[in-house]
């Protein structure tokens, strides 16, 4: 995306994706990753769940299509259409990073 929608279109994934997947049971978690690229800025979602029904609550049957939302073509986004997903076999966070 155009650098120009960083703040802007961060915001609006908060109010869309982010929302709508904490309101989804099985929901366990999201990071954004940020990256800047010559005049563009990649964000990358990694959402985690319990299981692959709860991904399917949010995201429909395909779990393998990525969710995108009406404005998203407001922040001239060049989406990924598709969605990897993996099992998480090891989790491990520093003791004076925990909360």
């Amino acid at each position: 995306m155009p650098e120009a929608h960083n703040k802007g279109f961060t915001d609006y994934l908060y109010e869309t994706g982010i929302k709508d997947s904490y309101a989804t049971p099985g929901f366990l978690g999201a990071q954004i990753f940020r990256r800047s690229l010559t005049a563009k800025i990649e964000l990358t979602l990694i959402t985690y769940w319990d299981n692959l029904e709860s991904i399917k609550a949010f995201a429909g049957d395909d779990i393998s299509q990525a969710r995108l939302y009406p404005e998203d073509g407001a922040y001239e986004l060049e989406p990924d259409l598709s969605v990897q997903h993996y099992e998480v076999i090891e989790h491990q966070i520093a003791p004076e990073l925990r909360g």
